[in-house]
C-alpha cells in the first residue's frame, strides 16, 4: 500500500531501533550484535569474566553507529524491494495462478520511486551495489562515504557512477589514486613476459624482435611481419624493406658510370689516331686490321658494363652477362690473333718458310670469327636452358632485398668466365714466348703486361665476386671489366699513341729497317 511504502525509512529505522534479545532469543546474531554494542554478556557462563551482565534492556538509540544510521536509505530501499517483491509473489500465486495451472511466477512492478523491479529468464534480479569508502575522519572513527553506484540495467560502458564531488580516501589516507597493478600497461611495440622473481600478477615489457610487431597494449605475443616486409623503429607497424641495387644515383655507380664512359670515349680517341694514322708504318707493321676490331670490342666491353647499372630486369640480366661474354672473347681473339701473327711473322723470315700463307688476313678474320662463336654458342645454351633473372634475396640482409641478377644456370656462367680465361692463358703464353723477338715494333711485349694484368684482375675476382654482398658484388663485377679493359688499352694502344703524336720520327720505314738490322 502507498502508506506503507511511504514510511518505509522511518518504520524499519523504528522496528530496528526497538528490537532487544528476548525478541530473538534464539538468534546467535543478535546476541552478538548486542554484546559487542554494550560491551556485556548475555550469559552468567561466558569465558569472559572481564564483562558485565547485560540486562536485555538496553536502549540501541543511545548507540551512534552505521547500525542506526539511518541517513543513507540504499539498504533501507534494498530491503523495501525485497519485501515488496516477496509481497508481489505471493499475491500472484494467490490470485493470478489457478491451481489447474502450471506456471512460474513472473515480477516486474514500480516502486513508490519509479524504480521498476524484475527479474530475468533465470531468475536473477538486475544487480545493483552502492561503492561505498571507508574514510577515518579526524577524531578516529570510521565514516562510511558513498562515492557511487553500480547499475546493471544500465548499458555496458555505463554501469558503474562515481559521483563527481565527493573526495575518496585511499590507502594511507591519500587522495592519490594508487596504481592496480605492479607493471604499467606494455605500450605497442612490446610483450609481455612473465618475470620468475615477482609475484605471478607481476610481468616485463620486452621490446618486439627485430621483424615482429605488435600494434596492441598488453599483447602477449609478437607477430612476424611477412616476407617483404620488415617492423619499423617502434616495433608496431610492418612496412615494405627497402630495396637495394647500384643504380645511377649512388655515389659509386656514379663512378663507376665515369670511367666506363671515359673507357669508351680513350678507345674511340685511339681509334680515330690509328684510323688517321693508318698508312705509317707504326700501324701497318702491327695488322691494323685487328688493331680497328681490337679497338672497336674494347669499346663495347667498356660500354657493356653499363648494362650492370640500374634495377635489374630479365632483358637487363640476360643482356648483361651474354653481352659482356661475347664481347670479352672477341676482344681476346684479337689479342690472340695478333700475337699469333707476330710468332708467324718471325718464323716466315726463316730461309724457305712459306709459314704466313697459312695465317694470312683471311685465316686471321676467320680465327677471331671461330673463338666468338664458341662464346655465342655458350650463352645461346645457357640462355635457352637456364637463362639469368631477376631476384629479390632477403637472405643475407634482414631488413633489406637485394635486387640482383641470379645467374639461373651456374654452370653456363662459369662457362662463359672459363672459356675466356682460357684464351686468356693461351694469348698470355704465346706471348711470353714472342717476347724477345728481334722487331721494333714487336707487341708481344705489351701483350704480355696486358695480359699479365687481365689475369690477375679476373683471378682477384672471383673470390671478390662470390663474397662481395649485395650491390657490391655488381661494382666488383663492373670493376673487373673496367679493369682488364684498361689494361688492355694502356698496354697495347698507348705506346704506339705516343710514338705517333709525340714522336713522329720514330714512325718511319727506314727507323723500323734501322732497329732490326741492328737487332
Amino acid at each position: 500500500k502507498p502508506e506503507l511504502a511511504q514510511c518505509s525509512n522511518g518504520c524499519l529505522a523504528d522496528f530496528l531501533l526497538s528490537l532487544q534479545p528476548s525478541d530473538a532469543p534464539e538468534s546467535i546474531f543478535t546476541r552478538a550484535f548486542w554484546e559487542t554494542v554494550f560491551g556485556c554478556s548475555l550469559s552468567s557462563s561466558s569465558s569472559s569474566v572481564n564483562l558485565k551482565l547485560c540486562s536485555g534492556s538496553e536502549d540501541l538509540r543511545t548507540v551512534t553507529n552505521d547500525y542506526t544510521d539511518m541517513s543513507d536509505s540504499r539498504p533501507v530501499y534494498s530491503i523495501y524491494k525485497a519485501v515488496y517483491a516477496v509481497a508481489h509473489a505471493i499475491h500472484s500465486l494467490l490470485h493470478d495462478i489457478q491451481p489447474w495451472q502450471k506456471s512460474s511466477v513472473k515480477l516486474n512492478f514500480t516502486t513508490f520511486s519509479g524504480d521498476k523491479v524484475y527479474f530475468d529468464k533465470n531468475g536473477n534480479s538486475v544487480p545493483e551495489y552502492d561503492l561505498v569508502n571507508w574514510q577515518i575522519d579526524s577524531k578516529g572513527s570510521v565514516k562510511i562515504v558513498n562515492i557511487g553506484r553500480y547499475d546493471g540495467s544500465l548499458p555496458s560502458g555505463k554501469r558503474f557512477i562515481i559521483k563527481q564531488n565527493v573526495s575518496i580516501m585511499w590507502s594511507g589516507n591519500q587522495e592519490k589514486v594508487p596504481k592496480s597493478v605492479c607493471t604499467e600497461s606494455c605500450p605497442p611495440g612490446t610483450r609481455k613476459a612473465l618475470n620468475k622473481r615477482r609475484p605471478v600478477c607481476c610481468f616485463d615489457c620486452i621490446q618486439c624482435a627485430d621483424g615482429e610487431i605488435s600494434n596492441g597494449t598488453d599483447s602477449v605475443n609478437c607477430m612476424k611481419c611477412p616476407g617483404e616486409y620488415w617492423s619499423n623503429d617502434r616495433r608496431d607497424q610492418c612496412i615494405l624493406k627497402a630495396t637495394e641495387f647500384l643504380s645511377y644515383g649512388d655515389i659509386m655507380g656514379l663512378l663507376l658510370l665515369v670511367f666506363a664512359c671515359l673507357g669508351a670515349l680513350l678507345a674511340l680517341a685511339i681509334f680515330a689516331v690509328f684510323y688517321l694514322s693508318k698508312n705509317t708504318p707504326i700501324v701497318r707493321a702491327n695488322n691494323s686490321e685487328l688493331s680497328f676490331l681490337l679497338l672497336f670490342s674494347l669499346t663495347l666491353c667498356f660500354l657493356c658494363s653499363l648494362t650492370f647499372i640500374g634495377r635489374p630486369s630479365q632483358w637487363s640480366c640476360m643482356l648483361r652477362h651474354t653481352a659482356f661474354g661475347v664481347t670479352f672473347v672477341l676482344c681476346i681473339s684479337c689479342v690472340l690473333g695478333k700475337t699469333i701473327v707476330v710468332l708467324m711473322a718471325f718464323r716466315a723470315t726463316l730461309p724457305g718458310s712459306n709459314v704466313m700463307k697459312w695465317f694470312g688476313p683471311p685465316q686471321q678474320r676467320l680465327s677471331v670469327l671461330a673463338f666468338t662463336l664458341i662464346q655465342v654458342l655458350i650463352c645461346v645454351l645457357w640462355l635457352t636452358l637456364s637463362p639469368p633473372f631477376p631476384n629479390k634475396n632477403m637472405k643475407y640482409y634482414k631488413d633489406k632485398i637485394i635486387l640482383e641478377c641470379d645467374v639461373g644456370s651456374a654452370v653456363g656462367f662459369w662457362a662463359v668466365l672459363g672459356y675466356i680465361g682460357l684464351l686468356s692463358l693461351m694469348c698470355f703464353v704465346l706471348a711470353f714466348l714472342a717476347r724477345k723477338l728481334p722487331d721494333n715494333f714487336n707487341e708481344a711485349k705489351f701483350i704480355t703486361f696486358s695480359m699479365l694484368i687481365f689475369c690477375a684482375v679476373w683471378i682477384t675476382f672471383i673470390p671478390a665476386y662470390v663474397s662481395s654482398p649485395g650491390k657490391f658484388t655488381v661494382a666488383v663485377e663492373i670493376f673487373a671489366i673496367l679493369a682488364s679493359s684498361s689494361g688492355l688499352l694502356f698496354c697495347i694502344f698507348l705506346p704506339k699513341c705516343y710514338i705517333i703524336i709525340f714522336r713522329p720520327n720514330l714512325n718511319s720505314k727506314k727507323h723500323l729497317i734501322g732497329k732490326t738490322i741492328s737487332k
